[in-house]
């Protein structure tokens, strides 16, 4: 009988562990929702005020720079996003994470002065938001945590949760933006510390301060945990000075690297279109409805934030829909939806868009409609589409109908398809060490940040929305061919193996 009451209490004692262990662990992955979800804010917070920021700096600067400030952030991310990945899989992520959030809030700071030099002013704004994205480095530490510290079925649901977080400060950055446009471009002045607090640095400013409280969370909160495929926890690779812990065995079976290489691809296309969604979104409405500067600024932040609403619903009918259907095929019908968003997009009919009243020297040229001319003794910035823009005066105008049924349809198809790849993307890794990998799969979606504002800027620029938005819907095209050609390879590496049933 003691014995008996020996080993009930042992088996109370471990369920007791296990208990505490998997609170901590979801107190942990929780920590990780917040993270993604300032990081969101940090990213979104400036994004619809960047070219107005820039213009007002620097007179000089076009679309095109407006393009390599905006690819900057994606291009620091896609550097650091593998190493913080790599140092991820052989020290605590405390590390990495507390390092990448304090270069945040530095280049923040950074941003917010970039007005304060006398020349080279648009160079100091490139690269505050090339530090910036390398802060943001820490979304594959954050996305390889949450893939090893939960178990397969908990997996979509923790992916989506953590999709829905990044949403919400999807939503938050530009409605912040928007609420902060009200400061005005003048603002106040801060004399003792030579800082100016406008619409356009008090994004900047609440965004470091968002990455502060951040720190504190990751270094009060976080812990190490790492669970199995059916949720067993399991040592953690990451070495941990207080726990003293083993590495995990190695785990049999080889990873499907062309299933692998596809995954990347996918959402290389998928960060791609939306980063030219986001980076033309200003320019594009400022040039089509004749919108202010601060009218671009709120009326954008106000759409964003509502597809950040959207994303949300979006997110929470995936994580049941998944369930049932797949992961597969919603990565597929999110494909088609963006695709379908973006060819409502290209311009149709005979209206053109009104031409901006500064550039104008022939009166000889027919059928144009001009914006509203100011007084001489007033200050009214020029509106509409410029002249030096040729294709303004033959290309028709994209209406604002278009321009929200195209954002409702990327508003849902963008989610969708955002948190199925890399759902599935971790899943084909199985339990392996994913720091590494998620930096690459990072990078893959940082280098689509990268080139697609470029490539969006220089060609709308030369050949206008109709080119752009064309090629786009090919790209689309071809990544449903992509996706339907690996369709069969792209399975759980468990699975895979034959030890779980699809």
């Amino acid at each position: 009988m003691p014995l008996m009451e020996s080993d009930e209490n042992t088996s109370l004692l471990r369920g007791d562990i296990t208990s505490d262990a998997d609170k901590s662990r979801w107190r942990s992955i929780r920590v990780m929702y917040f993270t993604m979800f300032l990081s969101s804010v940090g990213f979104t917070i400036v994004i619809t005020s960047i070219w107005p920021y820039l213009k007002k700096i620097d007179g000089n600067a076009d679309a095109s720079f407006l393009g390599w400030v905006v690819a900057a952030y994606s291009l620091g991310q896609m550097v650091a996003s593998p190493l913080f990945g790599l140092w991820s899989n052989h020290r605590p992520r405390r590390e990495p994470l507390i390092c990448s959030i304090f270069i945040n809030v530095s280049a923040n700071i950074y941003y917010a002065y970039v007005c304060l030099p006398s020349s080279h002013n648009k160079i100091h704004m490139l690269m505050a938001r090339t530090f910036v994205g390398i802060g943001a480095g820490n979304v594959a530490v954050v996305r390889s945590y949450v893939a090893g510290a939960t178990a397969l079925k908990e997996r979509t649901s923790a992916m989506a949760n953590m999709s829905a977080c990044q949403a919400l400060g999807f939503i938050l950055g530009p409605a912040l933006q928007a609420a902060l446009s009200f400061i005005g471009e003048t603002g106040v002045s801060v004399n003792v510390i030579k800082l100016q607090v406008n619409m356009y640095t008090a994004p900047a400013l609440l965004a470091a301060c968002f990455g502060i409280i951040n720190i504190l969370l990751v270094i009060l909160v976080l812990r190490e945990h790492c669970v199995d495929d059916h949720g067993q926890h399991i040592h953690a690779i990451n070495y941990t000075q207080e726990e003293q812990v083993d590495v995990a065995p190695e785990v049999a079976g080889d990873i499907d690297q062309i299933a692998v290489f596809t995954s990347n691809v996918l959402f290389f296309v998928i960060l791609f279109i939306f980063a030219v969604f986001e980076t033309i979104s200003t320019p594009l409405s400022m040039d089509m409805f004749a919108w202010t500067r601060k009218e671009a600024v709120l009326y954008n932040g106000i759409i964003l934030a509502a597809i950040g609403f959207e994303s949300i619903l979006v997110f929470l009918v995936v994580k049941v829909v998944s369930a049932k259907v797949g992961d597969r095929p919603l990565l597929l019908g999110g494909l088609i939806l963006i695709f379908a968003g973006f060819f409502i997009l290209l311009p149709w009919g005979n209206q053109f868009p009104k031409i901006q009243w500064a550039d104008i020297q022939n009166n000889t040229m027919p059928a144009l409609r001009l914006a509203p001319t100011p007084s001489s003794n007033t200050s009214l910035e020029p509106t509409g589409c410029p002249s030096e823009q040729v294709w303004c005066l033959f290309t028709p105008v994209i209406h604002l109908a278009q321009y929200i049924t195209s954002d409702i349809l990327i508003g849902v198809g963008y989610p969708t398809c955002n948190v199925m790849s890399y759902t599935l993307y971790s899943k084909i890794l199985g339990p392996k060490p994913q720091g590494v990998y998620m930096g690459w799969l990072t990078a893959s979606g940082s280098g689509a940040r990268t080139l697609g504002p470029v490539f969006v800027s220089h060609v709308y620029t030369l050949l206008g929305p109709r080119w752009a938005f064309s090629v786009i819907c090919v790209i689309v095209l071809a990544a449903v061919v992509l996706l339907s050609a690996m369709y069969k390879r792209l399975i759980a590496f468990s699975v895979r193996h034959g030890r779980i049933q699809e």
